[in-house]
């Protein structure tokens, strides 16, 4: 698994680095610090020495001034000689004072090297002025002139040169020191410039980088959220920083994607809705237009029917008795007969027109689906459509629901017949069933000649057939939709295209209606009953 750089590594990362510039610039400023500190230490004991050694060089100088006379010659030239020792001695305490507090070994062993020198040299003065005073030597105005004599002079001198050069050693140490200083001050300063300039870059490499993955995607996002508030459901946030941002980024993707499946599917629910309310309305409509035709055409269809059979039966007496060609026979005949087809085919539409305006709640038990289905098959086997088709239902469970048996046959009955008429032969009509929690699904898919999607919006309104037959009244599907949205449940058609087959779902609860136990005074209206009363009508008119 790759590692992935999250927002607090990229803080902590950028912390330390501050922290190592921070780090590297105080320090140099400390090293260049301790280095004027030494500077000026070195310097200030220096000074100190350089101050013992003039001494020094004071007692030293002395030795060669002329003796103020030979009395006390020897003894002055002793004390002067000790003066020199004790210059000698303070210098060395001030030197090991001063190597203890900042030891240096280059200068420990140059400036102890000239101690042991002039201390040597000290003592061959002393051995020399004392070879001056055994030997008794008379001096020009009665004094001892160090000068005179050779050995102590040369000696004297000698000296002398050994303290210049200490002055002088000490100096070139000073200057050796302040240059030194001066070396790693500018080393010090350039290192700070130079670290400067590099942490100025790197600090500004830092910010540009925290913005491209940081503040960028951020206000990505905001720009994003603006978008999708304003409806833009199709855009996308692409952020690629490898961090919670890219999380949050791809959580707010997926959490667009919902929300545009949400909106479709509303807006989907709510074009439905309004379809259904305005297919209601016109139903309604419809309905009351139905009811009032229904009543008023039925009586003059039933008064063309029977005076059409009246006729027919006293012209086939007439025939008999007249000698009428059989031509002439047949064409009335069948002028009558087709006025008694097309009078009883207007009464079944208004008998359809009458249960389709009838809205009243109808008894509803509990049914299983499975029969009521099967029922209807059996019964559509024998139709002249069903030939060279097939149909398969194979039902795995009961499905009980509770329905008016004669509405739910209607509607299964409407289904079926219209898809075996939209097929040819060697279709298939096939039935399954789903259950959805409460719900019970029933697919019926056929292969036939499918629906375009302006058939597809307009295929539940009253009166809209597209029947390939010609025959159809237009209200099957829009008494079914009416029985089944009356039933609590759904149905619904889709299809690929034209030739391509449709699909019908039918939709109802398995739950008991608050009123299951009423009944109200309407009952459905059952096929066989309405024909065997206008059988007996017919009849009765007949023996009238």
């Amino acid at each position: 698994m790759a590692w992935k750089w999250r927002i607090r590594h990229k803080l902590m990362l950028g912390m330390v680095l501050v922290l190592g510039i921070m780090a590297i610039l105080v320090g140099s400023t400390l090293r260049g610090i301790e280095s004027y500190k030494i500077t000026m230490k070195t310097i200030d004991s220096k000074i100190d020495e350089m101050e013992e050694a003039g001494k020094l060089k004071a007692d030293v100088d002395r030795l060669k001034d002329p003796l103020n006379g030979p009395k006390n010659a020897q003894i002055e030239m002793v004390t002067r000689l000790n003066k020199v020792r004790e210059s000698l001695q303070r210098y060395e305490n001030e030197l090991v004072a001063n190597l203890n507090r900042s030891p240096d070994a280059t200068q420990a062993v140059e400036e102890r090297d000239y101690i042991g020198k002039l201390t040597g040299q000290i003592a061959k003065v002393d051995a020399s002025i004392r070879k001056q005073f055994e030997s008794r030597v008379a001096m020009p105005q009665g004094a001892i002139d160090p000068l005179v004599n050779t050995e102590a002079s040369l000696a004297i001198d000698h000296l002398n040169r050994t303290t210049y050069d200490l002055i002088d050693t000490i100096n070139r140490s000073v200057k050796a020191r302040i240059q030194v200083s001066r070396k790693e001050v500018k080393s010090t300063v350039t290192f700070l410039i130079v670290t400067s300039i590099l942490a100025v870059l790197f600090m500004a490499n830092l910010l540009r980088y925290f913005y491209r993955s940081v503040a960028t995607p951020i206000r990505e996002l905001e720009e994003g959220a603006t978008r999708v508030s304003k409806g833009d459901f199709e855009h996308r946030i692409e952020i690629r920083t490898g961090d919670e941002i890219e999380h949050l980024a791809a959580s707010f993707n997926d959490m667009t994607d919902r929300l545009r499946e949400m909106y479709d599917n509303l807006a989907t629910q709510v074009n439905e809705r309004s379809r259904q309310l305005v297919r209601s309305e016109r139903l309604a409509g419809v309905g009351f237009l139905a009811a009032g035709v229904a009543h008023e055409i039925n009586n003059p269809l039933a008064s063309i029917a029977f005076c059409s059979e009246a006729v027919e039966s006293r012209l086939h007496s007439l025939f008999t008795q007249k000698n009428q060609t059989v031509q002439d026979q047949e064409v009335i005949a069948k002028y009558l007969k087709m006025i008694q087809e097309e009078a009883f085919r207007c009464k079944e539409i208004t008998q359809k027109l009458l249960a389709f305006s009838r809205g009243g709640e109808r008894k509803r038990t509990q049914q299983n689906l499975v029969e009521i289905l099967q029922g209807v098959l059996d019964m559509v086997q024998h139709l002249q459509t069903t030939k060279g088709k097939s149909v398969v239902f194979k039902p795995t469970e009961p499905l009980l629901a509770w329905v008016n048996a004669q509405e739910v046959k209607q509607v299964f009955l409407n289904l079926v017949v219209n898809a075996l008429e939209s097929m040819d032969e060697g279709g298939e009509l096939r039935i399954s069933h789903v259950r959805r929690g409460n719900l019970l699904e029933l697919v019926f898919r056929d292969t036939g000649c499918g629906m375009t999607p302006e058939v597809l919006e307009n295929i539940f309104e009253p009166f809209f057939t597209k029947s390939r037959t010609g025959k159809g009244t237009g209200l099957g599907l829009s008494i079914s939709h009416r029985i089944i949205t009356a039933h609590g449940g759904e149905i619904a058609a889709t299809s690929e295209g034209p030739n391509r087959g449709s699909t019908f779902v039918v939709r109802l609860s398995t739950d008991p209606p608050a009123n299951a136990q009423e009944e109200t005074d309407e009952t459905a209206l059952d096929p066989e009953e309405e024909f065997l009363k206008l059988s007996t009508a017919r009849q009765n008119r007949r023996a009238a």
